[in-house]
């Protein structure tokens, strides 16, 4: 369940929406958390093509791919909550077992392992969250404050204090010595809350607004003046993918779009996305989005002729 909406900047943000027409594949940086509140649609994310109805959570991890098609019509209220603000609340809920926030970043890739994930609280458990998520919207609807922080965070507590217990996870550490070695050198608490790096910020535009090129982490190191060891790392701190990652959901983005608004063969769309070979886009498309190229298609149509 996916609604394009132009968010200020902000830690939490809630917005309650009604929609009554097809959404494409798109991904946001930041995590979600969607509540129905009315009505139902069919979803397409990594999980793959399901239904939702009211009492039902969707939980979206940061540049998840998402898409839905309403049957007839659905409101959601959706929770943007920034993947730093997470990790913190993860760093500090486990900080007996975590050395710092880069660890805590580790952690909650391992227990929070799928990225897409429907959860059932049913429709009485989550009629009790309506009048936690109403007062979240009215606090963020004209943008962020410092004096409304505090109730905010309160009131995003207790809506995660009822949803959380349905959110699959993965076994992880026990002790603070069942650590993996990390990933990122040096000495990450000098470097946690530094600006993004203007070259991750650069090579994040180019996969962007040009997925049709046929990019190497080399030829976009070249680019933004990096080693590619060294992109790597500044974009994975950045964003939390690697760069190729990302390119793969922006092309699965690109090619979804252009399947529900042109009639191009498939073949073709797939190139104009990036992807030259058919096997290999295939593959990719339905690991972002959940179906094949041709079932979104045929979604799709099937949802303007009704």
């Amino acid at each position: 369940m996916t609604v394009r909406t132009e968010l200020r900047f902000a830690p939490i943000v809630a917005r309650t929406t009604a929609v009554h027409h097809p959404i494409s594949p798109v991904a946001y940086d930041c995590v979600k958390v969607i509540f129905v509140r009315a009505g139902s649609a069919i979803l397409l994310s990594e999980f793959g093509e399901k239904p939702v109805k009211v009492g039902d959570v969707i939980a979206l991890a940061a540049n998840t791919l998402c898409g839905s098609e309403p049957e007839g019509s659905i409101t959601v209220s959706t929770l943007y909550l920034d993947r730093d603000y997470i990790i913190d609340q993860v760093f500090w809920q486990h900080a007996a077992l975590l050395t710092d926030r880069w660890d805590a970043q580790d952690f909650a890739d391992e227990l929070y392992s799928a990225p897409a994930q429907i959860l059932h609280l049913g429709e009485d458990r989550a009629a009790m969250l309506m009048p936690w998520l109403d007062e979240l919207v009215e606090l963020s609807i004209d943008g962020a404050s410092s004096g409304r922080f505090y109730r905010m965070q309160a009131l995003l507590f207790a809506v995660l204090d009822v949803t959380t217990p349905y959110v699959r996870t993965t076994p992880v550490r026990r002790t603070p010595n069942q650590r993996k070695t990390s990933r990122r050198p040096g000495s990450p608490s000098l470097r946690q809350f530094a600006p993004l790096r203007t070259e991750a910020r650069q090579a994040l535009k180019l996969l962007r607004h040009h997925p049709e090129e046929r990019w190497t982490l080399q030829r976009l190191a070249a680019a933004v003046h990096l080693s590619p060891s060294q992109l790597g790392r500044v974009f994975v701190d950045a964003y939390g993918k690697t760069p190729m990652t990302y390119l793969s959901t922006v092309r699965a983005e690109r090619l979804a779009r252009l399947l529900r608004e042109t009639d191009l063969p498939v073949e073709t769309a797939m190139r104009q996305a990036g992807w030259h070979s058919r096997g290999h886009a295939a593959r990719m498309f339905r690991q972002a989005v959940g179906v094949t190229p041709t079932r979104y298609r045929q979604l799709s149509r099937e949802k303007s002729i009704a």
